[in-house]
């Protein structure tokens, strides 16, 4: 995949230096699928912040909670699905939000349209 123009991107001995991990390490989570770093047509890994961001998360998982990588991509996963839910669930909120809205706005103009006629007695 190659790196859009624009976004910072770091190379593997900088990122493995930064976090103090070994650059087998950082190979072992790409090849576990846990991390997907751009290449470059020389093939060289570039390392994006968003790549940077999910890194850490890794490393909290396995340094700090003492998760394997196993439980790592469930974990990922799962993280994955409630964003995607989450996103899911605002634009339902947003869409019965505007429906609400145009709602109040017909049954306004309704109300208005309506002639009252006294009653007889």
């Amino acid at each position: 995949m190659p790196r859009k123009k624009g976004r910072a991107a770091y190379m593997i001995s900088a990122v493995a230096e930064q976090y103090d991990i070994h650059p087998q390490t950082l190979r072992l989570y790409e090849r576990e699928g846990l991390l997907s770093p751009s290449r470059t047509e020389g093939n060289t890994r570039l390392y994006t912040d968003e790549d940077l961001q999910r890194l850490e998360v890794i490393l909290s998982l396995t340094r700090d909670m003492g998760v394997n990588l196993a439980g790592v991509e469930i974990i990922l996963g799962l993280r994955e699905k409630m964003q995607i839910m989450q996103k899911q669930m605002q634009e339902f909120v947003d869409f019965v939000q505007h429906d609400l809205a145009h709602s109040q706005l017909n049954f306004d103009n309704a109300r208005e349209a309506l002639v009252v006629r006294p009653r007889r007695r």
